[in-house]
């Protein structure tokens, strides 16, 4: 049996108002990734990715882990970096901009719209991917994939890579969208049956095994 991860100090979260502990948790995931982005090697981001991810999913009152799990967590299982899984892509333009609605039970249901088609990942991965943007009030980037990983090594539904609402967001370079696949984590739903996600859609999905961050075991 693993012996728990140490983790590193998290700030205080509040403790009683549910709003406020989200509110904290997506701060403290804001914060995260502003360093990652900041960073002058990927891969000390990537270590700091597991390190504060850990920490909140251990210690965090809104960690998607039930109580009984967190007593005995050791860490999320990932893959090691591997710096050919990080590229810097162009969004063509999408001829069928339809609107995907994606229903997630008591909380409605979520509207995409395509913002572009990434040009770059056919020949390394073995597809392209759309990159959608989140219809609504403030909106957000959002991209969730599968690979030939899915349903094996990594849950079946898929991963998310981007999720800017989230803070989940990796920056540009010189103008191009970055997406380092080492930073891939799946949904809460796949900790806790309490939590319904957006899955990737159909047309999202990589014939390569993308072996880089978050997996099953």
């Amino acid at each position: 049996m693993r012996e728990p991860m140490p983790q590193p100090r998290q700030p205080a979260a509040p403790r009683s108002n549910p709003a406020l502990q989200i509110a904290d948790w997506r701060r403290q995931v804001a914060a995260l990734y502003a360093r990652i982005r900041s960073a002058a090697d990927p891969a000390v981001g990537w270590e700091d990715w597991r390190r504060t991810r850990n920490a909140l999913f251990a210690h965090h009152p809104q960690s998607p882990l039930p109580a009984a799990d967190r007593a005995v967590f050791a860490g999320l299982p990932c893959y090691p970096y591997d710096p050919s899984l990080r590229f810097a892509v162009e969004l063509a333009p999408i001829a069928d901009e339809t609107e995907q609605r994606m229903e997630l039970g008591a909380d409605g249901a979520v509207r995409l719209l395509p913002a572009g088609r990434t040009v770059g990942l056919e020949g390394p991965l073995g597809g392209e991917l759309t990159v959608f943007w989140i219809a609504g009030y403030g909106g957000g980037l959002f991209l969730p994939f599968t690979d030939a990983t899915s349903g094996r090594e990594t849950f079946g539904g898929g991963r998310y890579l981007l999720d800017s609402i989230k803070g989940a967001d990796l920056g540009m370079a010189e103008g191009r969208l970055v997406l380092d696949f080492n930073f891939a984590y799946h949904p809460f739903c796949v900790h806790s049956s309490d939590w319904t996600c957006p899955l990737a859609p159909a047309g999202n999905n990589l014939r390569q095994p993308v072996r880089g961050g978050e997996r099953l075991a």
